[in-house]
């Protein structure tokens, strides 16, 4: 069975090879979508091509980020490319079985197999402490380990489906496919998402980037559209909880804002 993962990113060189290479151990195929970045994100990925990447194009933006024109793409490949399975993604993200001796396309293939054209992900939010403020390095994923379970409502991030004539992703902001006679496999996968890495980098990624008007004034992009390039608190580390394993994450209690909307709106009083 073949899996696709859809992935659209700008400037993202710090995220993209770390993405690739766990989707490609994960038995799961790339197609990317460069919305113009300006950084080493396409010198990075290029180095794939041809080793679980399946190509990248360009999708140019004007200086403002426009995700409806990202995940209107995104549909029209969803419904061109040859794929038994897709997924829709995000560079700062790693997707995961609930079991991890298994690996995602063969658990895909057991959800198919038993009825269902669905997957969700539970997602786990990493971030910076106060005691390890810095984690801006190409070895992240080893040691910023402290993280939140987010869950604003559910399900939430519905972003693994099977093969359709059409699907629909824009009227959730990317967060839920819709498509008719879905059927949601009842145990969700896990999702390790790397929000930020410093202080710094959240500034740097969120608070000057420009959104598309016509979303903001949707309601589309939430505490993003609102953040300011200004700094604020870290947590302490036993406010979060220590990773020590995709098999151990803990969805229990979890958080319906993001930290960094509070910090932020701390920092501005």
């Amino acid at each position: 069975m073949r899996v696709i993962a859809l992935l659209t990113a700008y400037n993202e060189e710090r995220f993209i090879a770390s993405c690739l290479e766990n989707l490609f151990r994960q038995g799961v195929q790339v197609y990317l979508v460069d919305n113009s970045s300006t950084d080493g994100t396409l010198a990075i990925a290029e180095r794939y091509l041809g080793r679980g990447l399946i190509d990248i194009e360009d999708l140019p933006r004007d200086g403002t980020f426009s995700l409806r024109r990202i995940l209107k793409r995104e549909e029209e490949l969803a419904g061109s490319l040859d794929g038994d399975w897709f997924m829709h993604i995000d560079a700062d993200e790693v997707h995961v079985p609930t079991r991890s001796k298994t690996r995602l396309a063969r658990a895909l293939a057991d959800v198919d197999a038993a009825g269902y054209n669905a997957v969700n992900f539970l997602e786990f939010t990493f971030i910076p402490t106060r005691e390890a403020p810095d984690h801006d390095h190409p070895d992240f994923v080893r040691t910023m380990r402290s993280y939140y379970p987010f869950l604003p409502s559910f399900p939430h991030r519905l972003n693994a489906w099977k093969r359709q004539e059409s699907v629909e992703l824009a009227s959730s902001g990317g967060h839920k496919v819709e498509f008719p006679g879905l059927r949601m496999y009842p145990e969700s996968f896990f999702m390790r998402h790397y929000l930020f890495l410093s202080v710094e980098h959240a500034i740097r990624k969120f608070g000057n980037r420009r959104f598309d008007r016509s979303e903001v004034e949707a309601g589309w992009h939430g505490w993003r559209a609102r953040l300011q390039p200004v700094p604020f608190e870290l947590p302490p580390a036993d406010e979060l909880r220590t990773y020590v394993g995709d098999d151990r994450l803990d969805p229990s209690n979890p958080r319906s804002r993001h930290y960094l909307e509070d910090a932020w709106v701390t920092a501005r009083r």
